[in-house]
């Protein structure tokens, strides 16, 4: 039996990675199995879930016509409760029954910025880890847990080993395996930068599945609908996809018996994902929560801000990727009538955080392809334009629910508010923006896009 243990039993995995195992095993390949946990002390209640259920839950998938469908999913057969050691998670990856090690982090817990450097000085828990490190003992920050992991695996001699990134990170394999790399590098430990270099690959891989925070009401309708009272039960739509480069170090289970597409290079999959989806999930956030919506839906179905989601897309951003062996325009259409779903009821506050990740990985790079070629931004710069009047109305106190942000300096984020001209201190804040920065272009592009923003928040604004 091989193993692939996973670092972050958070909703997502449990809707999309654990969810293609589940598949193979039913069609009679239980040849791997799932082994979890969490690298910090959150989710107590739904790891207890799921331990006291043997790994099993209940997911529920909604389409966006409307259908309910109930599954329950065995894949995970391990669940490893949380000790600050971290010793279930590292016996586990130090087995050599343990072939792949994947996690879900988010883009700001990798904490790398524009130059895709670690910056330790700017995050205390990563500094922290760091000396932790230094001195043998475990962290929560994704690069510590896998430097205890993998010291303990090269100790015992277990063997080659895959770490998969499962994140919306660009690029995502590269740049963790480079961030660890660097974390090596910080803690001194040469030998295990040549093991990690020699006995391990980090695919690159593209993730889609829309998954809400779980809800009362989902376990109710889970309740209803199936006899079980689940309360690790969570929800996602129906659409669901996995794009992963076919380089893995000690095998790996035949994913493309049950859909999952095995290419030699991601990109193409990646960009249209992180471009025409993300970027515009945080455009109907950001402008829905200006407007003073709840829900992902409503945005969606509102005719004006459709039209900015679909005008940044169509003008700026396909123009971008072509040539490429994706249908971008029915990709587009596609993604918004995902985002229509109204059973998702998938909330703007979720979906709005991490913009100073946000801007830079998604957005960002659009900007800067057109203003190289001389070709106008109009319809890109309303994104940076939403998610700045969403951050003036974050410094006063304004949004009506907590917004959470890895990567944002709140000092730096309330300058920008206090600025005699937030505009041109958005328009140069480097962590955004890197190189473009202070660009005479990007600048008049921003004051423009502000303009129809303040507009739009004067007619519509909550």
């Amino acid at each position: 039996m091989n193993t692939m243990l996973h670092l972050g039993l958070g909703s997502f995995h449990r809707a999309h990675q654990a969810v293609y195992l589940h598949e193979l095993i039913k069609r009679g390949d239980a040849s791997w199995t799932l082994a979890g946990g969490n690298t910090r002390p959150d989710m107590a209640d739904t790891i207890a879930a799921l331990a006291a259920q043997g790994g099993a839950y209940t997911l529920e998938t909604i389409s966006p016509a409307g259908e309910h469908r109930y599954e329950r999913i065995t894949a995970i057969r391990q669940v490893i409760p949380y000790t600050p050691d971290l010793a279930g998670l590292i016996a586990v990856g130090a087995s050599a029954a343990t072939r792949i090690v994947s996690f879900t982090v988010t883009e700001a817990g990798y904490y790398l910025d524009a130059k895709n450097r670690l910056d330790p000085a700017s995050f205390p828990d990563l500094a922290a880890d760091i000396e932790r490190a230094r001195q043998g003992r475990p962290g929560g920050t994704i690069y510590a847990a896998l430097t205890a992991i993998l010291r303990a695996r090269m100790r015992s001699g277990a063997g080659k080993l895959t770490l998969l990134n499962c994140d919306n990170l660009r690029h995502n394999g590269d740049r963790s395996r480079s961030g660890l790399l660097q974390f090596v590098e910080l803690i001194g430990d040469t030998a295990l930068r040549e093991w990690i270099e020699a006995n391990t690959t980090s695919p690159n891989a593209m993730v889609d599945r829309i998954t809400p925070r779980p809800t009362p009401d989902v376990r109710e309708r889970v309740k209803a609908a199936t006899g079980v009272d689940d309360p690790a039960a969570l929800m996602g739509e129906s659409f669901i996809q996995w794009v992963i480069e076919d380089r893995f170090a000690a095998g790996r289970p035949a994913w493309e018996k049950v859909g999952v597409e095995m290419v030699a290079s991601v990109d193409p999959y990646e960009e249209a994902k992180i471009r025409l989806l993300n970027a515009t999930h945080s455009c109907i956030a950001w402008a829905g929560t200006l407007a003073g919506f709840l829900y992902i839906h409503e945005g969606t179905h509102d005719a004006e801000i459709r039209k900015l989601a679909f005008d940044y897309v169509t003008d700026d951003t396909i123009p971008c990727l072509l040539p490429s062996p994706i249908d971008l325009a029915a990709y587009r259409d596609t993604v918004l009538d995902r985002f229509g779903n109204p059973a998702i009821r998938d909330t703007n506050q979720r979906v709005a955080m991490d913009g100073y990740s946000k801007i830079p990985g998604f957005i960002a790079p659009t900007i800067r392809e057109r203003l190289a070629k001389n070709q106008p931004v109009a319809s890109v710069a309303m994104l940076p334009a939403l998610f700045l009047a969403y951050l003036q109305r974050w410094h006063r106190g304004a949004i009506p629910y907590t917004y959470q942000d890895q990567a944002m300096d709140p000092a730096a984020a309330h300058a920008i508010g206090e600025a005699a001209d937030p505009v041109a201190a958005f328009a140069a804040d480097k962590v955004l923006y890197g190189p473009l920065a202070g660009d005479a272009r990007w600048v008049a592009a921003l004051r423009t896009a502000s303009a129809r923003v303040a507009d739009f928040v004067a007619r519509r604004g909550a």
